[in-house]
């Protein structure tokens, strides 16, 4: 790529090895020199600007290395934060990445990992202090987060090979996207668009604790003159725990569709099926991880009575989503945009408790003198099944009008939820093994009723309508956008547990105006600003029901009173340089009402969402990233985040008040920052990241924290020649979180304090301990991949 011959096409520049520029290539790019190449995400205008377009390798995997950062730095034209990584990084990667992971190193995110594979949602995620479900995902056009926890099921959507981008808006959502968790921005996940081609793909992966993965992709190529082209996969994983005993097994489909049109219009079809079983791994508190460190897990063998048996905490959640994204253009600047999608989640997730036979309970009712099998002197091991199933049906439908200079936005975006969720009990034997973890075989109570500590049926509608205009002047130089949304959420909830609040819920209408502008100094010097608004429902099915203790029959949460919507006001200041040399920077801030925080409490031995209202918040900030694009085959990035977030107001802890005004927000490292350098010659490649995270508080008092701590991965890698029927076959090795054995990556469950404190007036109140992801240690991960 040292030497390049530059075309200069109106105003397009294009930069081609010389070598590669041939009499058809200048003529075809003669007849195309007012197109433009965005990265996926990107806002794009309607007339010629100048861009740099690099060709690129051939590669098996979709790498082209042709995006700054080695990947890591997608160019951006949004007039908001937002930054991204490509397939240039993401096919460097393991294959077992979750994309949680994939998007560590971008300034602000914070991924606390448990595992070193990343197959595990059982994780969390922050962006500029917001966890992960404050946060905005959506997947082909579709919300794929939970729908009442928010959790980001990254690991459940697709497969790595097929993951075309992920953008990462930390802060503005896009006021079209069909979410209404958003007050921390937005990921947006997308698949590669099947091959023009008839072929496939092959990776074979082995690694430490055991990993074995195998994936495999057929395209169909061009389906004759109909326009259809499309791909479907599928993989199987499967290894041990990298502590403790246990393990996971994965099997999963994507299949996608696309037809293009005549006149432009496209429609597609995604579907994806993932079936994965793992054993959880057990968070610590801080004295836990100091006494014990890695060792400290759920046990390998089993004692009676002993309910942090491995073997008690299996968790399995099967899902199946579809979309169906129609873009359909019209004449005189006309088009639809139409996105129906549906999810169907089902699965169990399940604890290690004890039944006593002469004093348990149905909620608040005695259930009897029990004859429990297994049982020594009236107790038995038991584990805690919780069983749900989730549907989730959609329509995302917007309008669009071109003109000279106006782009007038109109939409509407429906979602209808049923969910069902139980918690029944199982007796383990002498052994225990239990006879099926989905609860085929229940306690039932004296009176003949199954023993359950909740039987919850949730349902929620969502309707949002939204207008948007976007003007530009100045040959484009100068763009502003003004839009409003409305946002509606309805939620029932019934509890069947004798004793609870039968009927729960609410209903809610947020209005939510958007504002930006951004001009062009040069064709390669951008800078903007955006101001914007988002709000959140308490997460949890717990914020919802009363529950109750088994032993005693008394209440140990009653559902929340307080159901107000958190709600964020945001503005962000940036600029960005494109080139050889790519910088973004930026400065930002927020205010929240009513900031719902997302903990992690155990019931019963089963790890169950919570949230906790924990007031205003204030956040401000500065954020920077910077590469290079492919300069003698290396790509350096570098990126950073200042954060300052601080709590408005004391905290009522029951009846009593703790003085919290003015202290860190919890889950917000004052600094975090990343370090990639890539190398790739078409033939060897590689690609090293180092990732640094500031201390986190883990309480609202702020009297114990996450310690700071670095991360390491490096990628090597060698492309062989085409050999028989194989297409660019290749080797790669990956090293993951090199040189730390061991360490606490975040907090998963949030406390009001630590320690013994003083409340306002004087009354003491007991510290309560938080427990803590524990990131993994070492692994390596040996792949073989090719295209045929």
């Amino acid at each position: 790529m040292s030497h390049t011959r530059l075309l200069l096409l109106g105003s397009v520049t294009l930069l081609f090895p010389l070598h590669e520029v041939s009499a058809a290539t200048k003529k075809a790019l003669s007849a195309h020199a007012a197109a433009k190449v965005a990265q996926p995400g990107s806002v794009q205008s309607k007339t010629a600007e100048t861009v740099s377009v690099h060709a690129g390798i051939g590669s098996s995997t979709g790498v082209t290395n042709t995006t700054p950062g080695g990947g890591l730095m997608a160019v951006q034209t949004a007039p908001k934060v937002q930054s991204g990584v490509t397939r240039d990084y993401i096919a460097k990667q393991s294959p077992t990445a979750n994309p949680l992971t994939l998007i560590q190193n971008l300034p602000g995110v914070v991924s606390s990992g448990v595992d070193p594979f990343g197959a595990s949602d059982q994780m969390g995620l922050s962006i500029r202090g917001m966890d992960q479900s404050e946060i905005g995902f959506t997947f082909e056009g579709m919300p794929a987060a939970d729908p009442i926890s928010y959790v980001p099921l990254s690991s459940t959507v697709a497969d790595t090979e097929n993951i075309g981008y992920i953008n990462v808006a930390q802060g503005a959502p896009d006021l079209s996207a069909p979410l209404y968790n958003a007050v921390g921005g937005q990921i947006t996940e997308g698949l590669r668009d099947p091959s023009h081609k008839r072929g496939g793909l092959l990776d074979l992966a082995y690694g430490t604790s055991s990993l074995r993965r195998e994936f495999i992709r057929l395209e169909t190529g061009d389906i004759g003159n109909s326009g259809v082209r499309g791909f479907l996969s599928f993989s199987y994983q499967t290894a041990h725990n990298w502590r403790g005993a246990g393990g996971m097994k994965r099997y999963h489909v994507d299949a996608k569709f696309v037809k293009d049109w005549e006149n432009g219009s496209k429609s597609g079809l995604v579907v994806t099926f993932t079936r994965p079983t793992s054993t959880y791994l057990r968070p610590p508190s801080m004295s836990q991880w100091n006494t014990q460190g890695v060792n400290f897990n759920y046990a390998d063998t089993y004692k009676f009575g002993d309910t942090s048996y491995y073997g008690l905490v299996l968790h399995q959640r099967n899902s199946v989503i579809a979309t169906a994204p129609q873009d359909i253009k019209f004449r005189h600047g006309l088009s639809l945009h139409v996105t129906p999608f549906f999810s169907h989640y089902w699965g169990f997730g399940n604890g290690g408790t004890t039944l006593n036979e002469s004093s348990t309970y149905l909620g608040n009712q005695y259930a009897g003198q029990l004859n429990l099998p297994y049982s020594q002197n009236g107790v038995a091991t038991a584990a805690t099944i919780d069983t749900y199933e989730q549907d989730t049906g959609g329509l995302n439908t917007y309008g669009e009008w071109k003109t000279q200079h106006n782009t007038l936005q109109f939409g509407d975006m429906y979602s209808y939820m049923n969910a069902v969720e139980g918690s029944g009990f199982q007796i383990a034997d002498f052994n225990g093994n239990i006879a099926s973890p989905t609860g085929k075989s229940p306690v039932y109570t004296a009176y003949g009723q199954k023993l359950e500590q909740w039987d919850i049926h949730f349902l929620q509608q969502v309707n949002a309508l939204y207008v948007s205009d976007t003007y530009k002047a100045f040959h484009d130089r100068l763009t502003l956008n003004a839009g409003f949304k409305e946002a509606m959420v309805s939620r029932k909830v019934t509890q069947l547990i004798p004793g609870a609040t039968y009927n729960t819920g609410d209903n809610k209408a947020e209005p939510l105006p958007q504002l930006s502008m951004s001009f062009k100094i040069t064709p390669h010097d951008q800078v903007f600003f955006d101001a914007y608004t988002a709000f959140r429902d308490p997460s949890a099915i717990l914020t919802y029901v009363d529950t109750f203790n088994t032993s005693t029959g008394k209440m140990n949460r009653s559902h929340s009173s307080n159901l107000a919507a958190e709600y964020s006001i945001g503005e962000e200041l940036g600029y960005r340089h494109t080139g050889l040399v790519n910088v973004s920077a930026a400065l930002f801030n927020y205010n929240m009402t009513n900031r719902q925080i997302s903990s992690t409490v155990f019931i019963n031995g089963v790890a169950t969402s919570a949230s906790i209202n924990a007031g205003g918040q204030t956040v401000r900030g500065a954020q920077f990233e910077a590469s290079l694009r492919p300069w003698h085959h290396f790509s350096p990035y570098i990126s950073g985040q200042y954060l300052h977030a601080t709590m408005d107001n004391n905290f009522w802890n029951g009846t009593v008040m703790l003085p919290t005004a003015g202290k860190r927000a919890v889950k917000s490292p004052t600094f975090t920052g990343a370090l990639g350098l890539s190398y790739d010659d078409g033939h060897f490649f590689g690609t090293y990241t180092m990732n640094y995270v500031g201390s986190q508080y883990s309480t609202f008092m702020n009297d114990e924290k996450v310690p700071s701590y670095f991360t390491a991965n490096l990628s090597l890698g060698y492309r062989l020649p085409d050999l028989g029927f194989t297409k660019h076959p290749q080797i790669q090795i990956n090293l993951i979180n090199m040189g730390n054995g061991g360490y606490l990556s975040g907090v998963s469950g949030v406390t009001t304090n630590a320690k013994t404190a003083t409340a306002i007036g004087g009354a003491k109140v007991a510290g309560s301990a938080p427990n803590y992801f524990v990131g993994s240690g070492f692994a390596g991960v040996l792949g073989f991949t090719t295209g045929f």
